[in-house]
């Protein structure tokens, strides 16, 4: 029996390019994560890759968005990743749990460096990046691991892509597929520290990794091309299924810079707040009932960092009621030392829900229940908004990138410039037309 890695190597280098569907599917995926990128290029983790790069990664042929500097192909992956994971405002899907556009659409563009690949090739890129990258995960039993974390298994994808745009054979392919398996990050600290910090999942380190194990295994190196074939971890029928729709038709997208796993708990909020018109300073207890995952998050009332505040429901939940959904797009430092967040994210309390036993990771339910005023008011919500089964509209997503991008220190005009090439990407489009509206700031 063929390898499973062999199977996938060979699946991915027998396609020419995805249907027109798939294709704007991929589209979407590239708006979002360039809308996120947009501002977490402005965070304190995206200025130090950029600052760092040029003396870990060196100067090549790949571009650094909303800059005019060119890094080596793995070092464009790894700044332009940072930028689009470092607020948790990054697509993901439900089966990988996790998100996999932050690692490969960093990983697609920078591979086409200075060529004029056409739309459709690099949308077709994505895709396949995604899919390799979701397969992998979504063959494990993600609630027998220690961690979720993206870093873990995007690398993948990004291996596969990489592989596929450079024109490998499908042997090579799966060489840099084990290479960048093998070699993935380890996540040592998820689930046990209560500190914030900009590694996070790991998902920069992992894409920039699976482009260099794609260039190492065209010169020769190889990996473990069994890795994926031990059965007590991966589902050989998921890994290699090929009757479903494609992966990146069923991505989720976010309206708040948190952990998904808050999200059914801040639109509760929010939507029996409009409903029922109390202010925080009003509420009395706040109570969460969820699945068992959640619980795992640090969960701080007060935490110290952006980071750590991304990973808190409670405090999530708090700005959410004192400031509205759009102080999580994106969620600011200055709410950190907010004395009545602080307060009333000190007044929410977690519990788990046996309702939501075996849940995770097909859905994120919360039920959320305030009391305010000697009243008590409960919602459910199984789905947050962005999922596939409820989904963000076009208009939405637009809006959620044109929020983002606004706070660039660019200028207006170069602003429109981008978001209209990207919503125009298609059969006359170039990455080449592409770059040079993404990457050129005056």
């Amino acid at each position: 029996m063929p390898h499973a890695i062999s199977e996938l190597a060979a699946f991915c280098l027998a396609i020419d390019t995805v249907d027109d569907r798939v294709q704007q599917a991929a589209l979407r995926t590239l708006l979002d994560t360039i809308g996120v990128a947009a501002i977490g290029s402005m965070t304190s983790g995206g200025r130090a890759s950029f600052d760092a790069a040029p003396a870990v990664w060196g100067s090549g042929r790949s571009r650094v968005w909303f800059s005019d500097r060119q890094l080596t192909a793995p070092g464009a992956v790894f700044v332009n990743a940072t930028y689009s994971a470092s607020l948790d405002l990054d697509d993901g899907h439900r089966g990988a749990a996790g998100h996999p556009a932050a690692a490969i659409v960093p990983a697609v563009l920078a591979l086409a460096g200075d060529r004029a690949l056409p739309a459709s090739r690099l949308l077709t890129a994505i895709a396949l990046g995604y899919e390799v990258a979701v397969r992998v995960a979504a063959s494990r039993d993600v609630n027998a691991l220690r961690t979720t974390d993206s870093g873990l298994w995007c690398g993948y994808g990004t291996a596969a892509a990489a592989a596929w745009l450079l024109g490998c054979s499908a042997p090579v392919a799966a060489q840099a597929m084990a290479i960048s398996g093998q070699t993935a990050t380890g996540q040592y600290a998820t689930g046990w520290t209560r500190l914030g910090h900009t590694v996070k999942e790991g998902i920069p380190w992992a894409a920039a990794n699976g482009v260099q194990a794609a260039f190492l295994a065209a010169a020769g190196h190889t990996g473990p091309i069994d890795l994926l074939d031990e059965a007590s971890v991966y589902d050989r029928t998921k890994l290699l299924d090929r009757s479903r729709s494609w992966a990146v038709e069923q991505a989720y997208f976010k309206r708040y810079s948190c952990c998904r796993w808050a999200h059914a708990a801040i639109d509760a909020a929010l939507l029996l707040q409009d409903e029922h018109v109390f202010v925080g300073s009003e509420i009395d207890e706040i109570l969460v009932e969820t699945f068992e995952r959640a619980l795992t998050l640090p969960n701080q009332p007060a935490p110290t960092s952006n980071e750590a505040a991304q990973y808190s429901i409670p405090f999530c939940v708090a700005v959410a009621l004192l400031h509205g959904k759009a102080a999580l797009l994106p969620l600011e430092d200055r709410y950190l030392a907010d004395p009545a967040v602080l307060a009333l994210a000190s007044r929410v309390t977690l519990k788990t829900s046996p309702r939501y036993a075996g849940a995770f990771p097909s859905t994120t339910p919360a039920t959320l229940s305030i009391v305010s005023g000697g009243r008590r008011f409960a919602l459910e919500v199984v789905r947050p908004k962005g999922e596939p089964t409820n989904p963000m509209s076009g208009e939405e997503l637009a809006h959620k990138f044109d929020a983002l991008t606004s706070r660039l220190p660019i200028s207006r005009m170069k602003i429109r410039s981008i978001a209209e090439t990207i919503r125009c990407f298609g059969r006359e489009s170039t990455t080449a037309d592409l770059l040079n509206a993404l990457c050129n700031p005056s």
